[in-house]
């Protein structure tokens, strides 16, 4: 097969494997990128997040991960779903969308297993690196670049086709694919999404300072959260989805996922005093195979205490 049509069947195989986006890139180095990425980081726009400084090199140079890249395969899985239950906010708090079913990771690292195999029947000799977020890599920067959807106001790639519900993976290798190419910023002049932050996290288009963001205090900060925030937090105590929730693009497109994984057996809200008796032991057990463990039980605790409370009924 040449480049083409090995694209085409590759692109094919991936959506087969139940991803809802796909796209490749050219592997190179980041120099627009690095550039915003230097000027974020010297704001202290990353918080307690230092792991992002430490791999900052890596992070804009895909050749120190993978010195044989040639593409970069971009995916998107989405994990949209509409709520379900109706609770008192001030007896309960919300737990962010993507983190309803099973933990991401775990789901799209068993579609990846899959999709190595496919990489090494096209070129036994390929050299692959497979990322979930967790990875020295931008996500999000290779997403746009690979025509996935383009980087809205919120800091959220948001897809003509799904909104900004899904989760991105990203694989480095050295098969020469062929490009897809980004595809144009729908923003516009809304600000939507800025001006419905609570907090003020969105300081500008396109610009994201993590000490003031919910979902960030609430699952990364490991530490006590600034007093000015507390009663801001509209009852979520894991991540949050504000921005996403009022974002135009995301009201026109409430396409459900189609990932068992993530439809089955959901948490959309857990209640303090269901936390409140539980040992760490038994916390790991409750919550096994979800999202939610990243924060811990003691921080989930914590964060109960920053929620802003409602008083009337409402559905996530």
């Amino acid at each position: 097969m040449n480049s083409k049509e090995l694209t085409k069947y590759l692109r094919q195989k991936i959506i087969d494997l139940g991803f809802d986006l796909v796209g490749f890139s050219r592997a190179e180095e980041l120099t627009k990128e690095r550039i915003i990425l230097k000027q974020w980081l010297l704001k202290g726009y990353q918080a307690e997040m230092n792991w992002i400084y430490k791999s900052f090199e890596k992070r804009v140079n895909p050749f120190l991960i993978l010195p044989e890249a040639k593409s970069i395969i971009s995916v998107g899985l989405n994990y949209f779903q509409v709520g379900k239950s109706d609770f008192l906010f001030n007896n309960a708090g919300k737990i962010s969308r993507y983190a309803w079913g099973k933990d991401y990771h775990r789901v799209i690292e068993k579609k990846f297993k899959v999709l190595k195999k496919i990489l090494l029947e096209i070129e036994p000799d390929s050299k692959n690196k497979f990322y979930v977020d967790y990875g020295p890599t931008m996500d999000k920067v290779w997403a746009v670049r690979s025509g996935l959807g383009w980087m809205g106001k919120h800091t959220n790639v948001i897809s003509t086709s799904i909104g900004s519900w899904f989760f991105i993976g990203t694989v480095l290798t050295s098969i020469q694919l062929e490009y897809d190419n980004p595809i144009s910023d729908m923003c516009g002049d809304c600000r939507i999404c800025i001006d419905a932050c609570p907090t003020g996290a969105i300081i500008d288009d396109y610009l994201l300072d993590a000490k003031k963001c919910i979902s960030y205090h609430t699952i990364e900060n490991k530490n006590e959260i600034p007093e000015e925030l507390k009663g801001k937090f509209e009852n979520y105590i894991f991540g949050c989805d504000i921005c996403q929730d009022v974002c135009p693009w995301n009201h026109k497109l409430q396409i459900e996922t189609n990932e068992r994984d993530f439809a089955s057996n959901t948490i959309e809200f857990i209640e303090k005093k269901d936390l409140e008796n539980l040992s760490e032991k038994d916390f790991k057990e409750k919550f096994k195979g979800k999202a939610i463990l990243r924060a811990g039980l003691k921080n989930l605790l914590r964060n109960f205490d920053y929620i802003k409370k409602f008083n009337e009924r409402s559905k996530i």
